[in-house]
C-alpha cells in the first residue's frame, strides 16, 4: 500500500513538472493557441517603403497563424546579430530578416543553421551562407527597366545621374551594374554619372545638386530607391527644373519602390516612373516560407502559383523572385518594357489605408 502511494505521488510530481515545462515552453515557442513563434527583424524604419513592410507584417502573421516577435536593426548589422541572439533565447522556430550588409551577416546565418533555425531573407540575398528562401524581386531588372525608360525618353543621347544605393548590398550592386550594362549596350550615347549615396537621402541630394551645377544639361535621374525622392524634388525645384513633362526643361526621373508618394508624384508630373517593389508581398511570402519551413516543406526552382519564379542561386539558396512592374503615367511600353499606370489599383501603393 505504501509502495502504491509513493508511486502515485511520484507520478503526480512528474506530471506537475511536465505541465510546468510545457507552460514554460509554450510561453516562448508558441502562443497560447499553439501558433508557431517566429522572429522578424525589420531592417529600418526611416523610409516609407520599410514602414509599409512593417505595417503589412503583423497582418500576414495573423492570417498565416503565426505568433511574432519583432526587432529593428536600424541598418546596423551588429544590431541584427544581437537581435538574432535575442530571438534564439526566445525560442523562435524561424527568423525573417533583411540584412543590408549582405556579406557581414554570414556568421549569424551559420550559427542559425547550426541550431536548425530556418531563415528567410527579404529584399536582400546573403553573399555567402545558406537560408531556407530569399524573397525579393529581380533587382537587375530594376536597373534595366530604369535604363530602358530613360533611354527611350532621351532618344538615346544626353546625360543622366544615377543615385546609387549601398554597394555593400546585393541590391545596390545589382541595380547599379544592370543600369550601367544596359546603357552601354543599348544607349551608348548617354553619359551616366554614378553617385554613391549609401541609401542616404541627404547625400543623394547634395551630389545631385553638385552634378546639376557642373552639368546643367543633365536630363535624367535614376534613384535606386525612394530614399532620394524628397531631396531630388527639392533640388529640381531650386534649379527651376521641376516642370511639366512637356516642358523642354523637364528632367526625367525614375525611382524604385512604388510607395504612395511616388505614385502621386508620377500622376502630378513631378517624376516620371518607378518600379513597384512589392512591400506587401515581401511581408506575405517571408512569413509564408517560414511557416513552410516549420512544417517541413521543400521547394524546387520553377514557376509558382503567385506570378513569380523560384530560381536556384547556389547550393543551399533558393530565391523567389516576385513581380515588380514598371509604373508610368500612361502605361506605355518603353524599350520593350511594358508598364502599368500609376493609378492602377493592383499596385500596393494605391491600397494603403
Amino acid at each position: 500500500m505504501r509502495l502504491r502511494t509513493a508511486l502515485c505521488s511520484a507520478v503526480s510530481t512528474l506530471s506537475a513538472l511536465a505541465l510546468l515545462s510545457a507552460c514554460s515552453s509554450g510561453s516562448t515557442s508558441a502562443s497560447a493557441g499553439g501558433a508557431p513563434l517566429v522572429g522578424v527583424d525589420y531592417p529600418r524604419s526611416d523610409t516609407d517603403f520599410w514602414n509599409s513592410y512593417i505595417k503589412y507584417t503583423p497582418e500576414y502573421g495573423k492570417k498565416l497563424g503565426l505568433s511574432l516577435k519583432t526587432t529593428n536593426s536600424q541598418n546596423d548589422v551588429a544590431k541584427l546579430t544581437a537581435n538574432a541572439q535575442t530571438f534564439i533565447s526566445q525560442g523562435v522556430k524561424g527568423i525573417a530578416m533583411a540584412p543590408q550588409d549582405t556579406a557581414a551577416i554570414a556568421p549569424t546565418l551559420a550559427q542559425l543553421e547550426a541550431k536548425k533555425i530556418p531563415v528567410v531573407t527579404v529584399d536582400t540575398r546573403p553573399d555567402t551562407g545558406n537560408v531556407y528562401m530569399v524573397v525579393r524581386a529581380d533587382n537587375r531588372a530594376y536597373g534595366e527597366k530604369a535604363c530602358q525608360y530613360l533611354g527611350t525618353k532621351l532618344d538615346g543621347k544626353g546625360k543622366v545621374v544615377m543615385l546609387e544605393g549601398g554597394l555593400d548590398s546585393i541590391n545596390g550592386r545589382d541595380r547599379t551594374e544592370a543600369f550601367n550594362d544596359c546603357m552601354k549596350k543599348n544607349y551608348p550615347g548617354i553619359k551616366v554619372f554614378g553617385e554613391a549615396t549609401n541609401w542616404d537621402g541627404a547625400v543623394a541630394a547634395q551630389k545631385l545638386q553638385t552634378d546639376l551645377t557642373a552639368h546643367p544639361d543633365i536630363k535624367g535621374v535614376y534613384m535606386e530607391a525612394s530614399f532620394a525622392l524628397s531631396g531630388t524634388l527639392q533640388v529640381l525645384k531650386q534649379k527651376g527644373l521641376l516642370v511639366d513633362p512637356k516642358d523642354k526643361k523637364h528632367v526625367f526621373v525614375v525611382s524604385n519602390d512604388g510607395i504612395p508618394e511616388e505614385l502621386k508624384s508620377i500622376a502630378a508630373g513631378k517624376i516620371d516612373a518607378t518600379v513597384s517593389q512589392p512591400a506587401d508581398l515581401y511581408a506575405k511570402y517571408a512569413l509564408f516560407y517560414l511557416k513552410a519551413a516549420i512544417d517541413g516543406k521543400t521547394f524546387k526552382p520553377g514557376k509558382t502559383d503567385h506570378d513569380s519564379t523560384i530560381i536556384k542561386v547556389r547550393d543551399g539558396v533558393l530565391e523567389d523572385q516576385l513581380s515588380a512592374p514598371l509604373v508610368t503615367s500612361d502605361g506605355g511600353t518603353y524599350g520593350g518594357v511594358p508598364s502599368v499606370k500609376s493609378d492602377d489599383k493592383s499596385l500596393w501603393g494605391n491600397n494603403l489605408g
